[in-house]
């Protein structure tokens, strides 16, 4: 039987909650469900940076001029932690989160270097 959702969680974190706590492919302790509590919250935060930017624009004015919409930043540092977070719980990514294109990347890790 999985753990009861978290309350408050929106739908993207309702979702990421679903699909990682199936107890056919996941088998949580609990200081593991607080740590996956954090990532549907990061989640959540995530997706409401975004509709604030889409419904603001990507500039917005302010006393000093135009300048670049502060939920831009505030995302990119919450996308780093919830890459660790699932990282931290051995959680591949959901089918629809956009990752980056690997195709023409200029080197890559091999592990230990031999010179």
């Amino acid at each position: 039987m999985p753990p009861p959702t978290p309350r408050n969680l929106n739908a993207a974190g309702r979702k990421l909650w679903d699909a990682s706590t199936d107890p056919e492919a996941f088998e949580w302790a609990q200081h593991e469900l607080a740590i996956l509590e954090e990532a549907c919250r990061t989640r959540d935060r995530i997706v409401q940076l975004d509709q604030a930017v889409a419904s603001d624009g990507v500039m917005i004015s302010s006393s000093q001029g135009s300048r670049v919409h502060p939920a831009i930043g505030e995302s990119r540092q919450q996308r780093l932690a919830l890459a660790r977070l699932l990282y931290t719980l051995g959680i591949p990514p959901l089918e629809d989160d956009v990752l980056p294109k690997t195709a023409g990347v200029r080197g890559f890790y091999r592990g230990s270097a031999t010179r």
